[in-house]
């Protein structure tokens, strides 16, 4: 299934022009704050939430549609999981990744082999274009990519139908006001693949709340 025409032409151009007044319009970033994410046309989200021993990121697709529920264990995570199922409050799909820190921190990483966004483009705003990662997938979604580094976690979610002809823009994602990382839309590759969402989070921005829930554990 396709997904949705998410950024035309003409919408990229005026997209830029818009920016570049400081006029767009997107998402508080947190709490009221002056900083603000990124919208992505026909998807709410991601939205991204430290709770006990776990970083959550959930976000939902708009124009997406699952018959039910399932939760799947993440290779070599085995303590984190991705869930995907009918949203509550739309018609869309909820898909949800629950990242245990026992597997961010067990030193897991060491042990995956460095690969870069799928369909071999560089990782944006990462300097040798590569972090260890494991690919992976699931009903609707080909090519899930989770990625782990010493200071980021990352995670791209394919999307079909972007039509940005090869093209990455990245922003600025920003939780309770705080920049916690990069959000960028990938756009289809030379051979009109591997479009996507791709989220990359600065660990250190959780630093002293990972490393105060990982001593007590």
């Amino acid at each position: 299934m396709n997904y949705v025409n998410l950024l035309k032409p003409k919408w990229l151009i005026t997209m830029f022009t818009i920016t570049s007044l400081g006029l767009f319009s997107v998402g508080c970033g947190g709490d009221g704050g002056s900083h603000r994410n990124f919208t992505i046309p026909g998807v709410n989200g991601p939205t991204i939430h430290l709770q006990q021993d776990k970083i959550l990121i959930s976000m939902v697709m708009e124009k997406i549609q699952v018959d039910g529920g399932l939760r799947y264990s993440i290779p070599k995570y085995p303590n984190s999981s991705i869930e995907l199922g009918p949203d509550f409050q739309s018609d869309g799909t909820l898909l949800s990744f629950s990242i245990d820190l026992d597997d961010v921190f067990s030193g897991n990483a060491n042990q995956l082999d460095p690969q870069a966004l799928p369909g071999g483009r560089a990782i944006p705003g990462v300097a040798s274009g590569q972090l260890p990662a494991v690919a992976f997938t699931i009903e609707k979604f080909e090519n899930v990519s989770i990625y782990l580094g010493p200071k980021v976690f990352a995670i791209f979610i394919p999307i079909k139908g972007m039509n940005m002809d090869n093209t990455i823009l990245t922003f600025r994602h920003y939780v309770n006001n705080t920049r916690v990382g990069n959000l960028s839309l990938v756009g289809e590759d030379i051979n009109g693949e591997n479009s996507g969402i791709f989220l990359a989070l600065d660990l250190g921005k959780y630093k002293n709340q990972l490393q105060k829930i990982a001593s007590t554990r």
